[in-house]
């Protein structure tokens, strides 16, 4: 067998639906645009949750609770966590090398659930009270 030789299938692949090639291949004079309209016309477009006039189902259903745009979100990292960073500085370029987050432009905040052993020189957005006096307890510095 050479890579020349190989060949799709029976039946996994069609030929393509050729609209608007005279009335004998099926899809000739409107092609499958129906008559007149917008959608008839070259460059139509609708939008996604357009629904013909109708009004659509986002309008239709209840609207709930109230939703902060403007909302900060932060990844968690407890103190019991640091131990896996390597590096002495702790910010988002090390929290990312050693795992602990996702990417490096994240809102973190540090919180004091477990020990620390090492010291270290934390520089990350937030960090909660407990913390704070953990790695200052344990020789470390948090600067803002």
């Amino acid at each position: 067998m050479k890579l020349g030789n190989l060949r799709p299938a029976e039946g996994s692949v069609k030929k393509r639906k050729r609209i608007g090639r005279g009335n004998a291949s099926g899809w000739g004079r409107n092609a499958g645009r129906g008559e007149k309209g917008y959608g008839s016309r070259t460059g139509s477009t609708t939008a996604g949750l357009f629904e013909g006039g109708q009004m659509p189902l986002h309008r239709r259903l209840p609207k709930r609770g109230f939703h902060n745009n403007f909302k900060k979100v932060y990844e968690i990292v407890n103190i019991r966590d640091l131990d896996r960073v390597t590096e002495e500085i702790i910010n988002n370029e090390s929290l990312v090398k050693a795992g602990l987050i996702k990417k490096l432009d994240s809102n973190v905040k540090i919180l004091g659930d477990g020990d620390l052993t090492k010291a270290f020189v934390v520089a990350v957005k937030a960090i909660s009270a407990s913390a704070k006096e953990k790695i200052i307890a344990a020789g470390g510095k948090v600067s803002e």
